[in-house]
């Protein structure tokens, strides 16, 4: 989802975890020479959708962790090649906190319908996440710190001894 802290958390989680990161909005974004909005203004969300697959297939890191965008979800065959390359974790924040941080619905880059809301996303996309999620992190009431911790120590494992 927008807002959940993909980027922030994926960035501590591989700092703490000594690994190198990759944002694919990033790489996204360097790849269409434009902003993810300005993606959505010029050729549509579906476009967005479909240059966010592409470049989630196209990745091949090992020992990384990937900060995805939230629309990702759409792609089965991206979301199983993510599966394929190690765990994927779901950051489930509750509605009301999306919304204290997201300001900039329309302008952020968010693959969705013109007249959608954050609502509306959040129904649609938030059985997608759990389905493909191998590890679902309630978010509610945590910290960024605490957050990562969680990841590490999930499912009883340490993150840190997975290969992806």
């Amino acid at each position: 989802m927008p807002g959940a802290g993909k980027s922030t958390v994926g960035l501590l989680l591989a700092k703490e975890l000594v690994k190198a990161f990759v944002d694919t909005d990033i790489l996204i974004q360097t790849r269409a020479g434009k902003a993810l909005q300005d993606i959505v203004y010029d050729n549509g969300y579906q476009h967005l959708r479909e240059l966010e697959e592409e470049v989630l297939l196209e990745c091949r890191y090992l020992n990384h962790v990937i900060a995805t965008g939230g629309s990702v979800v759409y792609s089965d065959s991206g979301m199983n090649h993510l599966k394929r390359s190690g765990r994927v974790v779901f950051l489930d924040v509750p509605l009301e906190e999306l919304e204290r941080r997201v300001h900039n619905f329309s302008s952020r880059g968010i693959a969705c319908p013109p007249g959608q809301n954050l609502t509306d996303v959040f129904k649609e996309r938030r059985s997608l996440y759990q389905r493909y999620a191998d590890i679902v992190i309630d978010c509610g009431e945590k910290n960024q710190d605490q957050v990562v911790s969680e990841i590490i120590y999930s499912e009883g494992e340490q993150f840190a001894d997975m290969d992806a």
